[in-house]
């Protein structure tokens, strides 16, 4: 059987924590950072996890991880 190939931009964007969740870096703090709201920039700062029903899809994208 041939080795499964890593989705490369899936690579890029999504690490497993210690407890075996997917974490990855939310969206919307790259530029434009003076029209957000301070409460807003500070929910961003803090890191996502994929949800239990999406972690099949990842665990296909990810599959040696």
């Amino acid at each position: 059987m041939p080795k499964l190939k890593s989705h490369s931009g899936a690579k890029k964007r999504f690490f497993y924590t210690g407890a075996g969740k997917l974490s990855f870096r939310k969206s919307g703090r790259g530029h434009l950072l003076s029209c957000k709201s301070p409460n807003r920039l500070r929910k961003l700062r803090k890191s996502g996890y994929v949800s239990d029903v999406q972690m099949d899809d990842m665990k296909k994208l990810l599959p040696y991880s």
